[in-house]
């Protein structure tokens, strides 16, 4: 049940911690056009930040997740 939902949690924080990260590849784009401000870069860094600190963990447990799934299925459990 515990890994079930560390599963869930990570599948969430993956898909949003993509999107944010696609965000702000957007804001860098639409920056790079129309010209640096310091709001933008301040906000295309705080996205990068947001991101990466939701991906990070959550591609990390989302690898430990699968890995004990397996683990499970060569035990035979």
């Amino acid at each position: 049940a515990l890994r079930a939902q560390v599963a869930r949690w990570t599948l969430l924080a993956n898909r949003v911690g993509y999107l944010v990260l696609a965000l702000a590849v957007t804001l860098f784009v639409l920056a790079f056009v129309f010209g640096f401000t310091a709001t933008m870069a301040t906000l295309i860094i705080a996205t990068l930040i947001v991101s990466f600190v939701l991906l990070a963990p959550s591609i990390v447990l989302g690898y430990a997740v699968k890995a004990a799934e397996r683990d499970d299925v060569e035990r035979g459990y």
